[in-house]
């Protein structure tokens, strides 16, 4: 197709060029000017941008400081959480307060004590045994004596004496000491007719006799003490009231027979003597330094 001519597009055209060619031409003149400002930053534009920048910067790094540092926390603490339960605790010595002990507090615990204790029990026991054995031994004796002594003998006196020990008292008790003389072998117990005599210790009845030359009813006992050969002899006497035979085993505190005043006697009493191997002694300084 030809295309058709139209004379103002022509003109139009020369007009736009002309101005395009005004319009470089001034700014070519103003360039110059211009990149000589650009080429110089200006001083406030400057530090708008660095602190805006650091502005930036602050604002993003802060929290996640931050996130970071409360994570670390949050995981220290979840770690003393998880140990809490196994932790051990330590109780310092300036801190704990003192509290006095006593012995009768506690029981024993070691091994050493707890079989001292069975030992002092299983003692205990055989001493109430024995105790028993030797009431059961002064029955059976009472039960072996002629009927005229059973018959005259009082059923309130104690068959056993008081206290306890390989030697005891004969008597439970006494008023007073009779007054020595020349030629007296033994010690004299002033007490009123009827106390009980009991066997000072362990032994054999070697005499037993209602008339003894001098001594009236009275009764003999050979004990071995500690090795010793001991004979005790307990005269004057009651009629009827000896407990023992010859041959008889007596036991320490065992009923023997009653206070009297048979034989060479003033007033009732108890003559007793004690001789160590075959030698008299003293009998209240004998008794004193070995009766329990």
């Amino acid at each position: 197709m030809a295309e058709e001519f139209h004379p103002s597009n022509e003109i139009s055209e020369a007009s736009t060029a002309t101005r395009k060619g005004r319009l470089s031409r001034r700014f070519a003149a103003k360039a110059p000017a211009t990149r000589s400002t650009a080429s110089r930053p200006h001083p406030v534009r400057s530090f708008v941008t660095v602190a805006a920048v650091a502005g930036m910067v602050a604002t993003v790094a802060i929290p996640a400081f931050a996130a970071a540092d409360r994570g670390d926390v949050a995981e220290a603490q979840t770690l003393q959480q998880a140990s809490a339960d196994d932790a051990q605790s330590l109780v310092v010595a300036s801190e704990g307060s003192p509290e006095t002990l006593e012995r009768g507090g506690y029981s024993a615990t070691t091994p050493e004590e707890i079989q001292k204790a069975k030992a002092k029990e299983a003692a205990e026991k055989a001493a109430k045994a024995a105790l028993a054995a030797r009431l059961a031994s002064a029955s059976s004796s009472s039960s072996s004596s002629n009927a005229s002594t059973s018959s005259s003998f009082s059923n309130s006196v104690p068959l056993v004496s008081p206290g306890s020990g390989t030697v005891r008292r004969p008597l439970a008790r006494f008023d007073n000491f009779g007054t020595p003389y020349a030629g007296h072998k033994g010690t004299d117990y002033m007490v009123g007719r009827g106390e009980p005599i009991y066997s000072v210790a362990d032994g054999t009845v070697v005499a037993s006799s209602e008339s003894g030359p001098g001594w009236g009813v009275y009764v003999k006992i050979a004990h071995n003490i500690g090795g010793v050969r001991v004979t005790s002899l307990y005269a004057h006497m009651d009629w009827g009231t000896r407990r023992v035979q010859v041959g008889d085993t007596v036991s320490a505190g065992q009923l023997i027979g009653q206070v009297g005043d048979t034989g060479r006697a003033f007033g009732t009493h108890l003559h007793l003597e004690i001789r160590i191997n075959n030698g008299y002694t003293n009998a209240e300084s004998w008794l004193q330094a070995n009766a329990g």
